[in-house]
């Protein structure tokens, strides 16, 4: 079994309403089969990722106490900065992997800063590679630009007009992006994850990843390898559209081990609901059935259901983050 790709540059265009039908059909199947998809035509160029890719490499190749002026003790509530090794948790246990937390950056005067709403702020740069910002930048543009058409066609593809999200949930979107290093793997390491299963939280993760792999998805028929494909990102469904749609989209977990022989660096960017959005199901989804939930928890490693959940898209994200750092949790929340 391998992932489905799909052409999203009607979708880019906006100008092609038969195209873009037939891609947000495209669209539904892949969120109603694996929850996972590679996307071509997403306006992302090749030399946009090489400078990020030759950026974030100088990063990690820094001396410890480089990188540690960066550390996210440094970000305080905006929860940016760099993460050691085994310096992040997935359900309780270490990943194996180093990286920088990166989002939006806001100024001191913005008035969620000012208000000291959690992950808001500004991002944290390291001196000694003066080409990550502006490579962190150009990616992150391009990319954000890509989720918003892709939200376009999930729309449609679930009955709605076609910016439904953008004035419901993505006016303002969270958008959290992240810079990992998996080292690679020891024979001795065999049992051990870069990250363990899990599934993301918002609504859509666009990820690109570098040529070495490691990247696998679960699906009804086990786990399947989803390598790297020239040209392509990999696009990923939430937990808040699994909710959103009551189950109809399901987010699918994942997990990655390297076993490549050689340091994989990954560049996945989190496009998700503003932070203050109350999540309530969408219109055609607002039935809920008790079965589901129940089903929901069977299924999840964690045993806890995303159908559960009544709140602000912040109260579910903190509640998960602070799982993942519970020090700087103690420190900065």
């Amino acid at each position: 079994m391998t992932l489905p790709i799909i052409d999203i540059a009607p979708l880019m265009s906006g100008h092609n309403a038969a195209g873009r039908t037939a891609v947000a059909t495209r669209i539904e199947a892949a969120c109603r089969d694996t929850g996972f998809f590679y996307i071509r035509g997403h306006g992302v160029t090749d030399d946009v990722i090489a400078r990020l890719d030759a950026a974030s490499r100088r990063f990690f190749a820094l001396p410890r106490e480089a990188k540690q002026a960066i550390a996210m003790e440094h970000g305080a509530r905006a929860w940016r900065g760099w993460f050691p090794l085994e310096g992040e948790l997935t359900s309780g246990v270490p990943d194996r992997k180093e990286g920088l937390y990166l989002g939006v950056d806001l100024p001191r005067e913005h008035p969620r800063v000012r208000a000291g709403w959690p992950l808001h702020g500004a991002n944290l740069w390291p001196r000694e590679v003066p080409e990550l910002r502006p490579a962190v930048e150009a990616y992150m543009s391009a990319t954000i630009k890509a989720a918003h058409a892709l939200m376009q066609g999930i729309a449609v593809a679930l009955g709605l007009d076609a910016e439904y999200f953008a004035r419901t949930y993505t006016a303002e979107p969270t958008v959290l992006f992240r810079i990992f290093r998996y080292p690679p793997q020891r024979s001795a390491d065999e049992e051990r994850w870069g990250v363990g299963e899990h599934t993301d939280y918002g609504l859509l993760t666009l990820l690109a990843q570098d040529n070495h792999g490691g990247l696998q998805v679960k699906t009804r028929s086990g786990w399947i390898d989803a390598p790297p494909l020239a040209g392509t990102l990999v696009c990923n469904i939430g937990d808040m559209l699994d909710r959103l749609t009551g189950g109809w989209f399901k987010s699918t977990p994942h997990r990655v081990r390297n076993t490549s022989g050689h340091e994989r660096l990954s560049f996945p960017l989190f496009f998700d609901p503003d932070f203050a959005a109350r999540i309530q199901p969408l219109p055609r989804h607002a039935a809920i059935d008790e079965r589901l939930i129940d089903e929901d928890r069977a299924q999840r490693w964690d045993g806890a259901s995303v159908h559960e959940f009544s709140g602000t898209y912040g109260d579910y994200l903190l509640a998960k983050v602070s799982k993942v750092f519970p020090q700087l949790r103690e420190r900065v929340l």
